[in-house]
């Protein structure tokens, strides 16, 4: 199973009604109400690794050792997207980042976003959004991205240079156990 995972659902006119799965979404979920997703479905689907799915398959797919599925969803009403939440939170664990994209908003919830940041002015497009969970989810980047990650909605912005200074600290043990174990075995007490 892959250590990161990201869901994208992306949906037009969307009904974000009250239900169990969309209440415990929009808790922690940042909003970006000045959202153009133009584009959005296409560019997500040529991440490498995205496989584009229904909602009842993420499970499927993040079993596999997929990292990242896009959900399209058209418009929908308020009981649909609740059904594709919960099948989608039941696929979700702690380290998997959900985006919820509709023609209303942009909606990040999950591994690595800042729950408290509520509503934030910035506007976003697909490309931004693209960045962002490719950032997030260590996912790589298209050579055509021409967006910004969301740092605005992150718990860290320093995310990634703290990641790359714990694996530094981790090589660093790794080399001196190594050096360790290769010694020739007289040098290895200290009786002379």
């Amino acid at each position: 199973m892959a250590d990161k995972k990201a869901i994208l659902v992306v949906c037009g006119q969307a009904d974000i009604a009250a239900g169990p799965a969309m209440d415990k979404f929009m808790k922690k979920a940042v909003t970006l109400p000045n959202f153009d997703g133009t584009g959005l479905a296409g560019m997500a689907g040529a991440i490498e690794g995205a496989a584009v799915v229904a909602a009842d398959e993420a499970g499927k797919i993040f079993e596999d050792d997929g990292a990242f599925v896009v959900v399209e969803l058209g418009d929908v009403d308020g009981a649909a997207l609740e059904a594709a939440m919960t099948t989608l939170g039941d696929a979700a664990d702690r380290r998997t980042l959900t985006v919820l994209a509709t023609s209303g908003g942009l909606y990040l919830s999950g591994m690595g976003m800042n729950k408290k940041a509520g509503s934030l002015d910035r506007g976003a497009t697909a490309a931004d959004v693209v960045a962002t969970l490719c950032y997030v989810a260590d996912l790589p980047v298209p050579a055509d991205c021409m967006g910004a990650v969301l740092y605005q909605a992150l718990k860290d912005p320093n995310m990634k240079m703290k990641e790359v200074a714990k694996l530094k600290e981790a090589i660093g043990r790794m080399e001196v156990a190594l050096q360790r174990d290769t010694r020739e075995p007289w040098d290895k007490h200290d009786c002379a």
